[in-house]
């Protein structure tokens, strides 16, 4: 299946609509009835005494996860004539909420300050939406007010000021795990909260966004390989995400019912400072 769509300058850039989205749609499918299965024990645990910072990040991973389902659906929008608008809307909105959550992430792992669950929780909400908001607002402004295809993939020509974006975009976030990483091995490393899961999570996140950078900028020189990459590395993204975060962060507090009391995660993100009274 393949369309068209004009760009701003007045030139038609081809749009390469193939079957790939098999496999986000599948993965986002089977992440929701998994999350579904364990709703109900989940919202007990928390409602026995969650933290308002992990209920505050289960009711948004909820909502980031019905968004990508929905984009997973819907993808032939993106080659669709009238649909560009409700495509590129759908698209922002669940791009800002997957942002959300790692930005609001490393501002947890770099805020060394933890008075209390709800202070911590009013910080890195206020950094995240501030950065979140601003990169959305770009991103529309740049999507709707000049017409660059930022959530088309295989754009078949090269469409320099796309790749320009994505690849400041992708530096900054390689950056910002660079720096968590260059943090946890330097003589800081005491800052930082003592869970080495959460040195994996930024491990992986920080290779990821390298190879989305090297993507970004091999596609922007016009090399077909990049373009490949790019769409691959958008494949996992809106695929596996959305889990390895839950498990990253989220599983180990829904182990047990009593895990408030006698899970060891929880025993050390309380002695970092992470969490307050509320949960004992």
């Amino acid at each position: 299946m393949s369309s068209s769509v004009e760009g701003p300058e007045g030139q038609i850039d081809d749009l390469n609509c193939n079957e790939y989205d098999t496999f986000v749609v599948v993965s986002s499918v089977l992440f929701v009835l998994y999350l579904s299965f364990k709703a109900k024990k989940n919202i007990n645990s928390l409602c026995n005494g969650g933290s308002n910072i992990i209920i505050s990040y289960y009711a948004l991973l909820w909502i980031v996860t019905l968004l990508n389902l929905a984009r997973s659906l819907l993808q032939a929008w993106q080659c669709t004539p009238g649909k560009e608008v409700p495509w590129n809307l759908l698209s922002l909105f669940t791009a800002s909420g997957m942002l959300y959550l790692e930005i609001s992430l490393m501002a947890f792992l770099l805020n060394d300050n933890y008075m209390n669950a709800m202070e911590t929780l009013a910080h890195t909400s206020i950094v995240a939406g501030i950065i979140v908001f601003v990169d959305t607002l770009l991103k529309a402004i740049y999507v709707f007010g000049f017409g660059v295809p930022l959530f088309n993939r295989s754009v078949g020509t090269t469409h320099m000021i796309k790749w320009a974006l994505w690849i400041v975009h992708k530096l900054l976030l390689a950056a910002a795990y660079g720096f968590i990483l260059f943090v946890h091995f330097s003589k800081w490393k005491e800052k930082l909260p003592p869970r080495p899961t959460f040195y994996n999570y930024v491990f992986i996140m920080f290779i990821f966004s390298t190879i989305i950078l090297f993507a970004c900028g091999v596609a922007g020189i016009g090399v077909g390989f990049g373009n490949w990459l790019y769409d691959f590395t958008v494949l996992c993204y809106h695929s596996l995400y959305l889990p390895f975060l839950y498990v990253t962060f989220l599983a180990d507090f829904f182990q047990e019912e009593d895990f408030f009391l006698d899970n060891a995660y929880y025993s050390e993100m309380k002695d970092a400072g992470f969490f307050d009274a509320d949960w004992e």
